[in-house]
């Protein structure tokens, strides 16, 4: 039965940057795969159990604090005592040619490194998910270019706006009501009050000043 690629992409260890983790992930999802990212700083329990509560086919871990000789073996052990030996593990980050050598005599997949082609990344998923599974089960279609997927809640595309920001717009767009635009502002209520209580003051200087001048 043909199905859709599943990939969690995860950010290990104290690695700040998923920019380019982020733009992986939309690539994949650009090509027909579901994409669940993880966040940032997980550990490689988190991952690998996110991993296993999602059923993902592949696990593909982004670092570049330069601790990929650590995090990818811990993740690659973790998965295989978790009974996910049969997913694959690849990821890219900052990782000199001889460490991707090392990882991968340890079982861990192809890794990619700064400038890798998203294309590339795509393909050789759906080439070793095709080897796996057989042809049949790759008869997804791609997604659109824009369409929304989840990363374990964050949308792949532009969030949106937060819901304080779009009742602030909401509020400025309507309009206001008759009532509340011709009720007088409180100087201006205030301003007669005050003239009509000057009025008797005048008129009782006015009358003793004629008082004084008729006597």
């Amino acid at each position: 039965m043909a199905r859709r690629i599943r990939v969690l992409v995860g950010k290990p260890g104290l690695d700040g940057h998923d920019r380019g983790a982020k733009v992986v992930a939309a690539a994949l999802r650009d090509s027909g795969m579901e994409v669940i990212y993880t966040g940032l700083h997980q550990t490689p329990e988190q991952i690998v159990e996110a991993a296993l509560q999602e059923d993902v086919d592949v696990v593909a871990l982004s670092i570049l604090s330069g601790a990929h000789m650590t995090l990818f073996p811990e993740v690659h052990e973790l998965m295989e005592r978790r009974g996910l030996t049969d997913r694959l593990l690849t990821g890219g980050g900052i990782i000199p040619a001889e460490d991707m050598d090392t990882l991968a005599k340890r079982g861990v997949g192809k890794l990619f490194g700064p400038g890798a082609s998203t294309q590339d990344i795509a393909r050789y998923i759906r080439e070793w998910f095709r080897e796996r599974h057989g042809e049949e089960a790759l008869g997804a279609p791609a997604m659109p270019m824009g369409a929304a997927a989840e990363w374990g809640g964050v949308a792949v595309a532009a969030p949106p706006a937060p819901p304080r920001t779009a009742r602030a717009a909401a509020r400025a767009r309507a309009p206001r009501p008759a009532s509340a635009r011709s009720r007088p502002t409180r100087a201006a209520a205030s301003k007669p009050a005050r003239a009509t209580a000057r009025k008797p003051a005048a008129k009782k200087r006015a009358r003793a000043s004629s008082r004084r001048r008729a006597r």
